[in-house]
């Protein structure tokens, strides 16, 4: 899709070796006379059609300055700083891809007031799946060039924006080229395992993106900025359910009197899980063939929505889902909470998997940034502060409920996905402690203030959405529409 602007912002374009400056009010990605293509059928085509033929489009570099609208707050200077050659400073450049995104956009307000200069670099697929399947945040979210635009007026810091899909190589390259970051924070990635399994073409789709994307990642560090490291947003769920505990990315074996140190056995459990698979394998293959820096973040299960940056303004505010597709458990359970619907409790509720808070996620990325692999090193940490199950944390919203006089109950509602409901579960995750981690531990006043922050938005919540309407084993050839 070539994705339409309207900008009241200075946009400076660049096409081939020519370059200027105009004020645009409606802009196309491409030089395609045919502005935006009509749906088809398949998520892939639809979401993406920007890809097609692109080797007979002309491609053009978005870059968008955010314009100050109101007030101006001072913030306080951070990390985001190293000395140039001539031993003068200068600010970190971080390009943050997917940073429209929940996560994303949390990390690019995050480094910006940590004094990194930031670059956003989205397709804004993301609001799109919403439209696609009739979703909606819990939270009301500003347009992203409304967003920068706040972001400069509240603290007068820029964050730089590309509009585009990285897996156009040729958009991606010119976005590395303008920009020349010292880091890549890889966030860009179809992220829910429920629409990996709607259907054949949201799982081609899934493994077309979320690999494809990647590898134009590495040949563009490769190609335009060696010593860029990539900061690559993996997933717990890469590792499964073992019973043994699980290491962070590597495990020491000794079999027949040999031993060695190999990559943790994988066992992913949907085509998502699957893709973030191969983009490890990848990224560790590049690590050893060219030298690049990366480090893997196997992230587990994030909740919360407020940082401290997206807390400044309302149109800074961070995106919540609660629905059966994207939405997290323990956001899931808290909006349920919130307006007196039962929680919904998959099979027995003995899944046991990572949390973090989203203060956490931000943080530990700012800590990878600080602490960069050395070149051709690829490492991995398991980014999540505390384990819960599923039944656990039902238990804590029912008792946050009875504080705040809300009745809670829970029901047992068949398991639409495909994994064990009863098991072992030990992961490490002391890499990011040991660099300086400060984890925010899921106390009752944190899920106090997680349950009333959803009550105040419980009128926006859209009842028909909190049920599961994804099956693991019901997916099927024929595209799938999620009834309304």
């Amino acid at each position: 899709m070539a994705h339409l602007l309207s900008v009241s912002s200075s946009l400076s374009i660049s096409s081939g070796s020519k370059s200027y400056s105009k004020p645009l009010t409606l802009f196309s990605l491409t030089s395609s006379s045919s502005m935006i293509s009509p749906i088809s059928k398949s998520p892939l085509k639809k979401t993406l059609s920007l890809r097609a033929n692109n080797t007979s489009q002309k491609h053009r570099t978005l870059h968008v300055n955010s314009v100050s609208v109101g007030q101006e707050t001072t913030v306080e200077p951070g990390s985001g700083s190293h000395e140039t050659s001539n031993g003068a400073p200068a600010r970190k450049k971080v390009m943050v891809i997917g940073g429209d995104g929940y996560c994303g956009w949390a990390t690019a307000l995050h480094l910006s007031n940590k004094n990194y200069e930031v670059a956003i670099v989205d397709n804004l697929v993301r609001r799109y799946f919403d439209h696609q399947l009739g979703l909606e945040s819990l939270t009301p979210i500003s347009s992203i060039h409304d967003r920068i635009r706040r972001w400069k007026s509240v603290t007068d810091k820029d964050i730089q924006l590309f509009v585009g899909d990285i897996c156009d190589f040729e958009f991606l390259s010119e976005a590395f080229t303008s920009f020349k970051p010292d880091a890549v924070v890889h966030f860009g990635e179809q992220r829910s395992a429920p629409y990996s399994m709607i259907d054949r073409s949201r799982a081609v789709y899934t493994q077309h993106n979320n690999v494809i994307g990647t590898l134009n990642v590495l040949f563009a560090i490769k190609e335009f900025g060696e010593d860029c490291h990539l900061v690559k947003l993996g997933t717990m769920g890469e590792y499964g359910t073992p019973n043994i505990d699980i290491e962070e990315g590597f495990i020491t074996i000794t079999h027949n009197g040999r031993t060695d140190t190999l990559p943790y056995p994988k066992q992913a459990s949907s085509f998502y899980h699957l893709s973030k698979v191969h983009d490890s394998h990848n990224i560790a293959f590049t690590c050893k063939a060219w030298g690049i820096r990366a480090t893997d973040l196997n992230q587990g299960v994030v909740y919360g929505v407020r940082t401290d940056e997206t807390a400044m303004h309302e149109e800074l505010c961070n995106r919540f889902d609660y629905d059966g597709v994207f939405g997290t458990a323990l956001n899931r359970f808290c909006v349920q909470a919130a307006v007196g619907h039962p929680l919904t409790v998959y099979g027995k509720g003995g899944q046991t998997r990572g949390y973090l808070d989203i203060r956490d996620t931000v943080q530990c990325v700012e800590i990878a940034i600080a602490n960069p692999a050395q070149r051709g090193e690829f490492r991995v940490f398991n980014q999540f502060t505390e384990q819960f199950s599923v039944n656990e944390l039902a238990s804590l919203v029912t008792k946050a409920g009875e504080k705040l006089g809300i009745e809670v109950k829970t029901i047992s509602v068949p398991n639409p996905r495909v994994e064990l409901e009863e098991h072992y579960y030990n992961a490490k995750h002391t890499k990011l402690v040991e660099l300086g981690l400060k984890p925010h531990l899921l106390s009752d006043s944190l899920i106090d203030s997680l349950l009333n922050f959803t009550i105040q938005y419980k009128d926006r919540v859209d009842s028909k959405q909190i049920m599961p309407s994804v099956s693991w084993r019901k997916i099927g050839v024929k595209p799938k529409t999620i009834a309304a």
